[in-house]
């Protein structure tokens, strides 16, 4: 008789297995290959599904901060890589932006540095310069072209008119730069980017920065304080001589406003306790510090998640 119902059990296992445990699945959307998102959006997506419990993230290329911010309003992602001037925009409904997104930051990253990059031989020795050359703005849909439009602007350089204009991300902008195809590119990210470490270490090229950082005032005047002065420190790249002065913005961790309390918590708390894990893979993540959370970094609200964690570390709210 018990040889009957266990055989009964078992054939009831067989016709309805047990069921896994159901993972959430994180979209974490990053920028292009050559960039500084996309190795550190990778670095993000393994901590989240190690050490959230049930999580399983994965990376996305995409090409970057206007094109994620997107994707998170229309619900097609979860966590978004964005510059700060971008996530300003997509908040408010302007610029690329047709409506307000509904946005809320889990955490201010580290500086992007705005790169105008050309090689010798150019004939291109200061911004002013850049005009009727053939240059790339950066990929479509990116915080790069974003940014890069504003500063053309700032030195009264039509982007449509007075130059040769191509919308590249910035390893296709290294590529054509090396081919002749254009004269130079913008590109915002973290140092050292890799695509152009291997511009400046291609032999028979010597890379030149330009400086730009006169430009912020007249750019903070129109748009807001989203923009400060910083440097490249010489060396950063291969050839590069000597410090450039140039225009920072803040990169930021967005997520849609209406993420679950628990999960942005979750997710806000494994960032900054698994830094270290962030940092082996690009060093800057060594940027990514409490203290800097509430002191202007972000021009978007933070969500109740991440604010309920900072609560915990003495980070007060503003």
């Amino acid at each position: 008789m018990k040889r009957i119902v266990l055989l009964a059990v078992a054939t009831v296992l067989i016709a309805f297995p047990v069921r896994a445990e159901e993972k959430t699945r994180l979209s974490v959307v990053t920028g292009g290959t050559g960039g500084v998102y996309y190795p550190l959006g990778g670095a993000v997506a393994n901590v989240l599904s190690k050490y959230v419990p049930g999580t399983v993230a994965t990376a996305e290329v995409t090409s970057a901060s206007i094109d994620n911010l997107k994707l998170i309003g229309a619900g097609r992602a979860d966590i978004a890589f964005t510059m700060a001037d971008t996530a300003w925009d997509g908040y408010n409904g302007t610029g690329k932006f047709q409506g307000k997104t509904p946005i809320r930051a889990i955490a201010v990253l580290y500086p992007n540095k705005t790169q105008a990059v050309t090689v010798e031989g150019k004939g291109i020795e200061k911004m002013g310069d850049l005009k009727g050359k053939r240059i790339s703005t950066g990929a479509p849909g990116s915080g790069t072209e974003l940014l890069a439009l504003r500063l053309l602007e700032a030195y009264g350089i039509d982007p449509e008119k007075d130059v040769k204009r191509e919308k590249l991300s910035v390893a296709e902008s290294v590529g054509a730069l090396k081919d002749n195809k254009i004269d130079a590119f913008f590109w915002s990210g973290g140092l050292p980017t890799a695509a152009v470490t291997d511009l400046a270490a291609t032999p028979g090229q010597k890379i030149k920065l330009l400086d730009h950082s006169d430009a912020i005032p007249a750019m903070v005047k129109k748009y807001g304080p989203l923009y400060v002065k910083d440097t490249i420190p010489a060396k950063t790249y291969p050839g590069q001589e000597k410090e450039v002065s140039i225009l920072s913005v803040w990169n930021l961790l967005v997520v849609n406003e209406k993420m679950d309390e628990n999960l942005a918590y979750e997710i806000t708390k494994t960032i900054f306790e698994k830094k270290p894990e962030l940092v082996a893979v690009h060093k800057e993540a060594s940027h990514i510090e409490l203290e800097k959370q509430i002191q202007g970094g972000s021009p978007i609200p933070f969500h109740p998640g991440a604010f309920k964690y900072f609560g915990e570390k003495g980070i007060k709210s503003r």
